[in-house]
């Protein structure tokens, strides 16, 4: 059974979001009004999809503290940042602690939806405008290091197009292992820990750009 979570403590939020997730295919959604209740649902149910909101409780942006601790455990589930806050700033935040995407609340339904199918897929997800935005902030997507390769930025920027190694190898004509090591240079290069980490600074590179 496919199970999503929403962790908000909006009444008339976590209503509109567990019909559009239904709407999305979900059989069933769990909701949470707090950080700790929502971890608690997350290891009891294992979701395979997280939406969080980043002011739960008006305890300042606990949706972060909640973030970074589910990616202590899981560094797979996807989670969507369905957010208030529409500050680039707070966006960069939320990514950088281990969201795989990061919307307002202000948009309609159509892109919310769009959103929750791209992270349900484990593709990361920001919309234009913020993604333009984190862009400036002179992110380290944008002061990626000139030692650069040509193989390595080829492999970056399909990274950012959400193409999987195998993908990669197939355009560049390379081998799978050559794909691999090239993205282990690039995190060391960019100081990014993880591949989904990796994967955001290419998409906002390939927005910003």
């Amino acid at each position: 059974m496919s199970r999503a979570l929403i962790i908000d403590d909006h009444p008339i939020v976590l209503e509109g979001c567990r019909r559009m997730l239904l709407e999305a295919g979900f059989a069933e959604v769990l909701e949470a009004t707090t950080a700790l209740q929502g971890f608690r649902i997350y290891r009891r149910s294992k979701p395979e999809l997280i939406v969080v909101d980043l002011s739960i409780g008006g305890a300042g942006l606990a949706g972060l503290s909640f973030i970074r601790r589910l990616r202590l455990h899981d560094d797979v589930t996807p989670l969507l940042v369905f957010s208030m806050h529409s500050d680039p700033v707070i966006a960069s935040r939320a990514l950088k602690a281990g969201a795989t995407g990061f919307v307002a609340k202000d948009i309609p339904p159509a892109t919310f939806l769009e959103a929750v199918d791209k992270v349900r897929q484990r593709k990361p997800y920001i919309g234009h405008d913020m993604a333009m935005q984190v862009a400036m902030l002179g992110s380290r997507a944008q002061r990626a290091p000139s030692e650069l390769t040509g193989r390595e930025q080829q492999t970056l920027a399909l990274l950012g197009k959400g193409k999987a190694y195998g993908q990669i190898a197939d355009e560049l004509g390379v081998s799978y292992k050559t794909v691999a090591n090239t993205c282990s240079n690039l995190k060391e290069k960019l100081k990014a820990s993880t591949l989904q980490d990796l994967v955001r600074i290419a998409v906002m590179r390939r927005v910003g750009a």
